[in-house]
């Protein structure tokens, strides 16, 4: 749903990846413009990988993006306090993400 969503915003690449530990793999393959993922995924949370990221010379520049149903007060902040530049609660409205993200690719 989130590829689908985006696409919609014009000529984007995605890459997909099934977990964390595959984002992992991932992100020395090329340069990313955004990352976003999700809390929970298997092998490596969404907070580990957020964590990794910012903690990371390499990485720690990219937006990046929580989108996830855990979205107590305590959820967002844990998440934001991680290094996130936006967390969404799912569900979310469509045009509420592609305004969000628009606003960090331009």
């Amino acid at each position: 749903m989130i590829v689908s969503t985006l696409d919609m915003l014009g000529d984007f690449e995605f890459v997909e990846t099934p977990n964390g530990f595959e984002a992992l793999k991932m992100l020395p393959r090329e340069r990313y413009d955004l990352i976003i993922t999700d809390i929970n995924m298997p092998d490596i949370n969404g907070l580990e990988l957020v964590n990794f990221i910012k903690k990371s010379e390499n990485y720690k520049n990219i937006p990046l993006f929580i989108i996830s149903t855990e979205g107590s007060a305590n959820d967002v902040k844990k998440g934001l306090a991680l290094g996130a530049n936006e967390y969404v609660v799912k569900p979310f409205k469509p045009e509420e993400l592609q305004k969000i993200v628009m606003k960090y690719l331009k």
